[in-house]
């Protein structure tokens, strides 16, 4: 398993400290107002951008929708569809890359508000997991069992293409290239992590969200 950078450590940590701090500061504030969504409500989001591992950086920023309505005690909403912004905290790339992403700010009626929160899913997305109470994005990778299975069918291909072109001898030769390059698709596909346009986000709030009034 790669060692994770000094860069990704630290962020991850400043990650699980924050919430940590919130809960601290909110024990002064028994109460919670009847106009906030409270700590810990799980909600989903889309992404308005396409983030991909082997382009983004930590720092670069990204766009994202509400999927569904946040509505707080006293029946004042944030529609679904209001906009949030967020940026890319760690990258970090390997065997099994990860990614950590922040959130900065949500649209309300109002103008903008402070949204603080954490990555807790990747729903429809099997081969993307979170990892961690600090929200990192994770890739799955293939597991032996597909990694064979890519082998085969890349030896498979490749001797039917050889075979046309060099008969027994070719046959044995694009055999050998066909499963090498299989492996190596396999080998890649645990690389990269893309985060496509559109891709729903399960994200929990780590501090009370005010809804102001129309």
């Amino acid at each position: 398993m790669p060692v994770p950078t000094l860069r990704f450590r630290i962020a991850r940590a400043a990650l699980l400290i924050l919430p940590l701090c919130v809960s601290v500061v909110g024990q002064d504030t028994p109460s919670v107002a009847a106009n906030v969504v409270p700590q810990g409500t799980v909600f989903l989001i889309q992404l308005s951008d396409r983030l991909d591992t082997r382009t983004v950086k930590a720092g670069d920023h990204f766009h994202a929708r509400l999927a569904e309505s946040l509505v707080a005690a006293n029946g004042q909403s944030l529609a679904s569809g209001r906009k949030i912004t967020g940026h890319v905290s760690a990258v970090e790339p390997g065997l099994r890359t990860r990614i950590i992403l922040s959130f900065e700010e949500i649209e309300t009626a109002k103008g903008w508000t402070p949204l603080i929160a954490t990555v807790t899913g990747v729903p429809g997305e099997h081969a993307l997991r979170q990892i961690g109470e600090e929200g990192e994005i994770g890739r799955q990778g293939m597991s032996k069992e597909q990694i064979a299975e890519a082998i085969v069918v890349g030896a498979g291909r490749g001797a039917a293409e050889g075979e046309k072109s060099g008969g027994k001898r070719g046959a044995a030769a694009g055999a050998g290239s066909g499963a090498a390059e299989g492996a190596m698709a396999a080998f890649a596909s645990g690389h990269d992590l893309v985060l496509e346009k559109g891709t729903a986000l399960e994200i929990r709030l780590d501090r009370n969200l005010t809804v102001p009034s129309r």
